[in-house]
């Protein structure tokens, strides 16, 4: 037996290395196949990069609004209920909970159209609900940011005009209510003035019938319903006109609720702005496109194509062997 004769012997014995350098001179002499097929995944995957469907993202971050932004709904609460009105702290976390509410139906609304638009709310630092992170997915950088800025101020106009309505409503009632209040204490003290008209006539007729003409009494202030008629029947007379012309005698009350009925009257809600929101951060304009990445797609684009490629080559080598066998 030869050396060479051995070299041959320890091959046979070692297929993995044998398949190894057989596959590679393979691959090798296949390359061409292998080039041609990376060449035509690159053709493909700049087509696609070409027809597809860019993604960009903006970001907006939002909180609550400045007590400016709802000074006109504070102040008008104030007037309407007093101290009874809202703390400021819970109008505006109110406000923006309402703001947050709106936005997340707008979302949904437009996640439900024929052609889906992507707008997310949630939370910017987690654990915390405030500030909230705000993105919406366009095709374009300018577009993203754009009709972000456009949904977001939609939806402070939506809550700024419910919250006027709801105050409009509220002021009406409050007022149909001061109103009210207004009537029954008029009628109260109209009621007033009938009883006493008719105590100082219970009072005359005793006097006349006692013949009592004149003050029988020294201290006019201690004189009570019972003894009223010794004031004399001239005095009771002209009680009594003069309690007829005399106007209502009306309570500190009654003041101060048709003052709070004026100040509410006065109030002006047209011409002024509310805001339901504050921006820490304005939409971005995206640098970097979600989808498609080019990189990565021309990457997988080259694995791809070689993969095919090699597999092209090695199943077209295993095809002839096999029918190399047969023959």
């Amino acid at each position: 037996m030869s050396v060479s004769d051995n070299n041959i012997s320890g091959r046979s014995n070692d297929p993995e290395q044998i398949d190894l350098i057989d596959l590679v001179v393979q691959l090798w002499r296949g390359k061409v196949t292998i080039i041609v097929c990376v060449v035509v995944a690159i053709v493909l995957a700049v087509g696609y990069l070409a027809v597809a469907k860019e993604k960009w993202t903006s970001t907006a971050i939002i909180t609550q609004p400045d007590v400016a932004q709802i000074a006109t709904y504070n102040n008008a609460l104030n007037i309407v209920y007093g101290s009874s009105a809202p703390k400021v702290s819970d109008l505006q976390t109110n406000v923006i909970g309402r703001f947050s509410t709106s936005l997340s139906a707008l979302a949904e609304a437009l996640d439900n159209q024929e052609e889906p638009e992507k707008l997310t709310i949630e939370q910017s630092v987690k654990g915390q609900p405030l500030p909230l992170a705000v993105s919406y997915v366009s095709n374009s950088a300018e577009g993203a940011q754009r009709q972000l800025a456009e949904y977001i101020q939609q939806t402070d106009e939506k809550v700024a005009k419910e919250l006027k309505l709801d105050l409009t409503d509220n002021i009406k009632l409050q007022k149909t209510t001061l109103e009210d209040s207004l009537k029954t204490q008029e009628v109260v003290a109209q009621e007033q003035k009938e009883l006493r008209i008719k105590q100082i006539q219970e009072a005359l007729r005793y006097a006349e019938q006692a013949n009592v003409t004149k003050p029988q009494l020294q201290q006019t202030q201690d004189v009570t319903q019972d003894s009223m008629f010794l004031l004399g029947s001239d005095a009771l007379k002209s009680m009594i006109a003069h309690e007829a012309t005399r106007p209502l005698i009306l309570s500190d009350n009654y003041f101060q609720t048709k003052q709070k009925l004026l100040d509410i009257e006065n109030l002006k809600l047209e011409g002024t702005e509310m805001h339901a929101y504050r921006y820490v951060m304005k939409p971005t304009l995206p640098i970097r496109r979600d989808s498609p990445k080019k990189s990565i797609t021309l990457v997988l684009a080259v694995l791809l194509g070689g993969m095919i490629g090699a597999g092209v080559v090695l199943g077209r080598n295993a095809l002839r062997g096999y029918k190399a066998k047969a023959m």
